[in-house]
C-alpha cells in the first residue's frame, strides 16, 4: 500500500476484481491417482498429548508496585500478566 512515501488509493474498480477473484470456485479435473501407501497411526490418544502438572491453588496477595510491574513486563512479552505471575 505504501511505496515511495505515497499513499495508494484503491478505487472501487480494484475492489470488484478482487472480490471477482475471490468469488471464482476452484474447478477440478478427473485425474489419474497414483498408488496409495496406508500409514499406521502414529499419533498418540489427545489426553496423552496434554502435560498435567499438579497444581494447587494459593491466594497471594501482593503490592501494587509489583502488579504494575507484572503487567508492563507482561504487555512487552504479549501475555496475559496473571499468566506471568503464576510462571
Amino acid at each position: 500500500m505504501f511505496r515511495d512515501n505515497h499513499i495508494r488509493i484503491f478505487g472501487a474498480g480494484y475492489w470488484h476484481k478482487v472480490r471477482e477473484l475471490m468469488s471464482k470456485r476452484i474447478k477440478y479435473t478427473d485425474g489419474e491417482i497414483e498408488e496409495v501407501k496406508i500409514v499406521k497411526d502414529f499419533l498418540p490418544h489427545p489426553s496423552k498429548l496434554l502435560l498435567k502438572n499438579d497444581s494447587v491453588k494459593v491466594t497471594i496477595a501482593l503490592s501494587k508496585e509489583s502488579v504494575e510491574f507484572f503487567k508492563s513486563e507482561a504487555a512487552t512479552a504479549h501475555m496475559p500478566y496473571q499468566k506471568m505471575i503464576r510462571t
